[in-house]
């Protein structure tokens, strides 16, 4: 004899990743990362030459963190603020505003309201060497941001076209590569034909007229670039012997050799879809096993900015689609720290709260079972119909069946409760998809009953 009301089958907590009961499973071996090239330091030995770069800036957000570090809502220091640092690091105000500068861009420090907060990666600064290469990395890639072009004073002859200015910032990875695969000095004069040849080419690409001969810029330019780029770490000094040649740091062509990998990987990207939209990416995604698919993340993510991307992702995640909010949050697993900040704030967003909430967790290194604890039991429940929606839009039968084994609840009669009152605008088409999946009569016939009560409103 079999009990004709819904059964009380013990169920489990929801699993760290719940849709990936929506896709096949695989057993994926990672790659191996890439080796960088013979001669290239140690990560300790590159995190000891960043921390070394960054040392001001390091001493002046702990000071920043500890002390009044005020600033305007623009994020700029004020005089007074300025003096007061200069005073208690013994620097000058503007060896202060430099290093304010460098440690905004190295994540060294958050504004919050005007006031700055110590940022995540000064808290791991002294015992985690990867955060701090990111950081300084975060700084390389803000070379135009932390010394940016100036022009000469007023009545002098009036500076380059900002339009020039920037395919000037948008060549530089190019001449930061040929000087990389150069792996020795190269001249200035080298550099600076290759300039113009790619700026020549940008310009053809947006049908602009060819810049100005009679007044070139592009030399004053280079000049600047390559101040920058040195002022950041990324260029060695000049020898005083040979002051028509370059050559890039340790630090520097360690930090263009990862860029150049993260293009070849963009270049490889499994299933052709790093030119398309974060949603048409995230539905090719669906139908791989995870490891193809944390392939074409990676090369989406390598073929664009790191911000741009995590709003397009989050921006996915805010529609209709259940199966895209997972996924779009599996892609910023791999994107990684950087999303951190993006991320929080959009936590009381209440579409993407779990997800976030249990993406930070797993980002801070907390045990999955201990995340799912840091949601409500109405968040909780939220979720679970969100991930039963997105298997009852892209799964089979049977993962929708075993999808209430996932649920917080202890019984299906509690799960039922809570559902009802859950307020997913989808709760009663997974109910009605549950009903007409699930094999006990019995249980079928609460799902469509609690279905009805949501449709009609008495829930």
């Amino acid at each position: 004899m079999t009990s004709r009301s819904p059964r009380d089958t013990p169920l489990r907590i929801v699993p760290r990743r719940p849709l990936t009961a929506a896709r096949r499973t695989a057993t994926t071996r990672r790659p191996r990362p890439p080796r960088p090239p013979e001669g290239t330091p140690s990560v300790p030995d590159l995190a000891r030459l960043a921390r070394a770069e960054l040392a001001d800036a390091v001493r002046l957000a702990r000071w920043a963190g500890t002390g009044p570090g005020t600033a305007g809502p623009t994020g700029i220091l004020d005089d007074e603020t300025l003096k007061e640092g200069a005073r208690a690091l013994d620097l000058t105000p503007g060896q202060i505003r430099a290093a304010w500068d460098r440690a905004r861009l190295a994540g060294l420090i958050e504004l919050h309201g005007g006031a700055a907060r110590p940022g995540w990666r000064l808290r791991a600064w002294d015992n985690d060497d990867t955060a701090v290469l990111r950081g300084w990395v975060a700084l390389f890639d803000a070379w135009s941001l932390a010394h940016p072009f100036l022009p000469g004073p007023a009545g002098a002859q009036p500076g380059p076209d900002p339009s020039l200015v920037a395919e000037v910032i948008e060549a530089a990875p190019q001449l930061l590569s040929f000087l990389h695969l150069s792996n020795g000095p190269v001249p200035i004069d080298t550099l600076l034909d290759l300039l113009r040849q790619r700026v020549a080419e940008l310009r053809s690409e947006r049908h602009e007229p060819p810049t100005d001969g009679a007044h070139d810029p592009l030399p004053a330019l280079l000049e600047w670039t390559l101040d920058a780029v040195g002022l950041v770490g990324a260029l060695r000094p000049r020898d005083p012997r040979r002051p028509d040649e370059v050559a890039l740091t340790e630090l520097g062509s360690w930090a263009v050799w990862v860029k150049l990998e993260q293009i070849c990987v963009a270049a490889q990207g499994p299933a052709g879809h790093m030119e398309q939209s974060a949603e048409t990416m995230l539905r090719a995604c669906a139908g791989l096993s995870p490891g193809p698919a944390r392939a074409e993340y990676r090369a989406w993510l390598a073929a664009r900015p790191v911000g741009p991307a995590v709003a397009e992702l989050l921006d996915t995640a805010r529609g209709d689609d259940a199966l895209l909010r997972g996924l779009a949050f599996e892609a910023l697993r791999v994107v990684g720290d950087p999303a951190e900040a993006v991320v929080r704030a959009v936590v009381d967003e209440p579409v993407l709260r779990p997800y976030a909430v249990l993406w930070l967790a797993e980002l801070d290194g907390s045990d999955p079972d201990d995340a799912t604890g840091l949601l409500t039991r109405e968040e909780a429940t939220w979720l679970w119909v969100d991930t039963a929606a997105a298997v009852a839009d892209h799964g089979e039968d049977h993962l929708l069946v075993s999808h209430l084994e996932t649920a917080v609840q202890g019984s299906v009669p509690g799960l039922l409760e809570e559902v009802r009152n859950a307020g997913h605008p989808r709760t009663v088409q997974v109910l009605v998809a549950l009903a007409a999946a699930h094999p006990d009569p019995a249980v079928a016939k609460a799902m469509r009953r609690a279905a009805f009560q949501v449709h009609t409103g008495e829930a």
